[in-house]
C-alpha cells in the first residue's frame, strides 16, 4: 500500500497490534526475495538452459515465483476497495491480471518484484520518520528512583511516579520526568529537545526536563510533570500532529485521486482499441501508477520535519511551511526575544525623603507575586542587600501598565510613569533625575505608595549575542521588512533596535497594541512572522500569519499560543526556519515535476510499444528512489548551524 505520511505507517501499526497477526516487515522482504529467485530461475533457464531443463518446470517456477510475489498486491488491492479507498494498488493488480491471463507470468513475476521493492522502500522512509519519534519516547527512562525517606526505589516512570516526588538521578542516566532540582548540581545535556550542542549547567531550584541526560554529577529533583505532560511529551505530539497535518498540494491530490484510476483506464482501453496489444496496455497501468507523484511532497516534509525538530524547531502544522517560504515581513518582542529577558536593576533613584532600602523593599513587595523579569531582577537585588519583602494581602497585574499590591493598609504601584500619571501621580519631581539616564538604554518603572511617589528603579537588558546576525542573515533571505515591538520606552528601544539592525520601532506598545501593529502589516498585504517569549505576546503570536515563541522549553503557554516553538533562545534559527521551509518548497516543485514527467513521458513511450512492461517496472521503481533521495538531502539541513554552536 502506498504509503502517504507517517501517520498511515502508526495507523497500520496500531491496526496490526490490535489485531494480533500481519507479517513482520522482514517477513514480507524474505518473502520477496524467495518469489524474485524463482522468477530469475524461470529466465535463466529458459533463456541459457533450453534444452536441459524442462521447459514445464521452468514455467511452473515463474508461475509460482509471480504468485508469491502478486499475493501481497492482491490482497492490498482487495483490501483498499472494500474500504472504498483507491490507491496504487488497483492499477498494478489490473496489469498483474493482464498478465496471467495472458500467460506471462514471468513479465507478471518482474513487474511485482519490482513494485514491492518501491513499496518497501517507501514504507522503509516512512518508518525511519516513525522510528525518530519512537527514539524521542525512549528517552524517557522506563524505570525511575524515587527517595521515600532517604531510601532509593525502583517505581515505574509512567505509571507509579507522581507529581512532587522527590527522585535520584545518577551520571550518564536521564531524567523520567520533568522537575526541578532540590540537591547537586550537574552538567545537562538537553540537544534532544532544544537541538543545543553543547551542556547546560544546572543547579539547585534549575528546571530539567524527561528525556534530557544527567552527565557530571548526582543529583535530586522533584516532579512537576509527568508523562505525556512533560516537555517531552509535547513535543512528541507536535511532531505526530505534523505528519498527521497536509500542505495545500496534498490535500488537492487527496481530491481529486478518485478521478486519476478511471482516466488511466480509459487510456489503457483506448491503448487495447487500437493497437490490440497486451503488453502495451500492460505497460500503460504500471507507468501510470502514481506512486512518484504522491510521494513527491510527503517525503520533502517528513525530511523537513525532521532537520527541524533536531534544530529544537516544533512545526505544529505543515502547512506553515508553506507560508513560512513566502514571508516577506518579521516582527520581534523585544525583552525576552532580542534581548536576554535578564534584567539587571542599573539605578535606584528615590525621592526627596525616601532611603533606597524603603524604595526596593516596597517595590519588591508589590511585585511579591509577579514573574516578569523586572520583578526578578528587583528580588535579586533585595536578597543580595538582605532586604526581606512581604506577601501583600491584596495583589492585582495590570496587563502592559504595571501592578497594584496593598500590604500593611496601604496601596502600592509599581509600573510605567504614564499609568501613575493616569493614577493621580504627580512624577514631575523626579523628572530631573529621569532624564539624566533614560538615554543610557535603561527601563525605568516608578513606585508609589498611597498618592506618595517614592522614586524610580532603572533596569537594563543586554542584547542577544546573535541578534544581529539573525537579523542580517533574514535581510539575506529577502525579508524586507524587519520590525521591533516593545512596551518599553522609545530610548531604550532604538538602542537595542541600533545594536542588532533594526531600524522600525513601535515602542510604548501595550499588548493590544503589538496586535493591531501586526494587523496593520497583514491589512497592506503582507504576510507577517511575530517572533516573541509566547507568554506575554500571545495576542501578537495569534495575529500574525505565523507565531514563533522563543525558549518554549517547559512553557505550555509558548507551545499553545505560537504556530511554531523554538525549544531554545538562538535566534539564528529563525533564518534557518525561513530558509528550510524555501527549501522544503523547491524539493516539492521539483518532485512534482518529475513524478508527473515520469508519468507523462513513460504512458507515451508505453503507448507506442516502446517501454516494455518489465522496463515500465524498473523506471517506476527508479522514480521513486530519484525522488526519496532528493526529498532526503533536506535531512541534512542545518548540520552546519549545529557545528557552528559546537564550536
Amino acid at each position: 500500500m502506498l504509503v502517504e505520511s507517517v501517520s498511515d505507517i502508526l495507523d497500520e501499526k496500531a491496526r496490526r497490534e490490535s489485531s494480533g497477526h500481519g507479517h513482520s516487515e522482514t517477513s514480507r522482504i524474505g518473502l520477496a526475495l524467495f518469489g524474485g529467485i524463482l522468477v530469475l530461475n524461470s529466465y535463466l533457464a529458459d533463456r541459457f538452459f533450453p534444452g536441459v531443463i524442462n521447459p514445464t518446470a521452468a514455467m511452473l517456477s515463474g508461475l509460482l515465483g509471480a504468485l508469491v510475489l502478486a499475493l501481497p498486491i492482491f490482497w492490498a488491492a482487495g483490501r483498499d476497495l472494500i474500504q472504498g479507498k483507491v490507491y496504487m494498488n488497483e492499477l498494478v493488480a489490473l496489469a498483474l491480471l493482464a498478465a496471467f491471463a495472458n500467460g506471462e507470468y514471468r513479465t507478471a513475476g518482474a513487474i511485482a518484484f519490482f513494485m514491492l521493492v518501491t513499496i518497501t522502500l517507501e514504507r522503509r522512509t516512512a518508518i525511519g520518520a516513525e522510528a525518530a519519534i519512537e527514539a524521542v519516547v525512549r528517552l524517557t527512562p522506563r524505570v525511575a528512583r524515587r527517595l521515600v525517606d532517604g531510601r532509593e526505589e525502583q517505581v515505574d516512570a509512567f505509571d507509579e511516579l507522581r507529581v512532587g516526588d522527590v527522585c535520584r538521578v545518577r551520571p550518564g542516566e536521564n531524567f523520567p520526568a520533568d522537575g526541578t532540582i532540590v540537591t547537586g548540581t550537574s552538567s545537562v545535556n538537553q540537544a534532544s529537545i532544544t537541538g543545543e550542542s553543547l551542556p547546560v549547567d544546572k543547579a539547585v531550584d534549575d528546571e530539567v526536563y524527561a528525556g534530557t541526560q544527567n552527565l557530571t554529577g548526582l543529583v535530586d529533583f522533584r516532579v512537576t510533570r509527568i508523562g505525556t505532560d512533560t516537555t517531552l511529551g509535547k513535543v512528541r505530539h507536535l511532531i505526530a500532529d505534523a505528519e498527521r497535518s497536509k500542505l495545500p498540494i496534498m490535500r488537492m491530490i487527496d481530491r481529486y485521486v478518485g478521478y486519476y484510476t478511471p482516466t488511466v483506464l480509459m487510456i489503457a482501453a483506448l491503448v487495447w482499441f487500437f493497437t490490440r496489444d497486451i503488453n502495451r496496455v500492460i505497460a500503460v497501468l504500471v507507468m501510470s501508477c502514481p506512486c512518484a507523484l504522491v510521494i513527491a511532497t510527503p517525503s520533502a516534509v517528513i525530511a523537513a520535519i525532521a532537520a527541524a525538530s533536531r534544530l529544537g524547531i516544533l512545526i505544529k502544522d505543515i502547512s506553515l511551511l508553506e507560508i513560512a517560504a513566502r514571508v516577506r515581513a518579521v516582527v520581534f518582542d523585544k525583552t525576552g526575544t532580542l534581548t536576554e529577558g535578564k534584567l539587571e536593576v542599573a539605578r535606584l533613584q528615590p525621592a526627596d525623603g525616601v532611603e533606597l532600602a524603603e524604595l526596593l523593599l516596597v517595590a519588591t513587595t508589590t511585585e511579591y507575586h509577579s514573574n516578569h523579569p523586572a520583578a526578578e531582577a528587583m528580588k535579586r537585588l533585595a536578597r543580595q542587600a538582605g532586604i526581606a519583602w512581604q506577601d501583600p494581602s491584596e495583589y492585582a497585574e495590570v496587563a502592559g501598565k504595571g501592578v497594584r499590591a496593598v500590604f500593611e493598609g496601604r496601596t502600592c504601584r509599581v509600573g510605567r510613569e504614564t499609568w501613575l500619571q493616569s493614577e493621580g501621580l504627580d512624577t514631575a519631581p523626579l523628572r530631573p533625575s529621569l532624564a539624566e539616564h533614560e538615554h543610557a538604554g535603561m527601563s525605568i518603572v516608578f513606585v508609589a505608595r498611597d498618592q506618595q511617589l517614592l522614586g524610580w528603579i532603572g533596569l537594563r537588558d543586554a542584547t542577544r549575542a546573535v541578534a544581529g546576525e539573525a537579523v542580517r542573515q533574514l535581510h539575506e533571505l529577502g525579508v524586507r521588512h524587519c520590525a521591533m515591538v516593545t512596551g518599553d520606552n522609545e530610548a531604550v528601544a532604538r538602542t537595542v533596535g541600533a545594536q542588532i539592525g533594526v531600524t522600525e520601532i513601535e515602542a510604548g506598545c501595550l499588548p493590544e497594541e503589538k496586535a493591531a501593529y501586526v494587523h496593520r502589516l497583514r491589512e497592506e498585504g503582507q504576510l507577517v512572522a511575530v517572533v516573541g517569549d509566547g507568554v506575554n505576546d500571545a495576542p501578537a503570536l495569534a495575529a500574525g500569519d505565523i507565531g514563533i515563541a522563543m525558549g518554549a522549553i517547559g512553557s505550555d503557554v509558548a507551545i499553545q499560543s505560537a504556530s511554531v516553538a523554538l525549544m531554545n533562545n538562538d535566534l539564528r534559527r529563525i533564518p534557518f526556519f525561513f530558509a528550510l521551509a524555501r527549501k522544503a518548497r523547491l524539493f516539492m516543485n521539483q518532485n512534482l515535476v518529475l513524478g508527473l514527467g515520469f508519468i507523462l513521458l513513460g504512458l507515451y513511450f508505453s503507448t507506442v510499444g516502446i517501454v516494455t512492461p518489465v522496463i515500465a517496472a524498473v523506471l517506476h521503481s527508479a522514480s521513486s528512489l530519484i525522488i526519496i533521495f532528493n526529498s532526503a538531502r533536506l535531512v541534512r539541513a542545518g548540520e552546519e548551524l549545529q557545528a557552528s554552536e559546537a564550536a
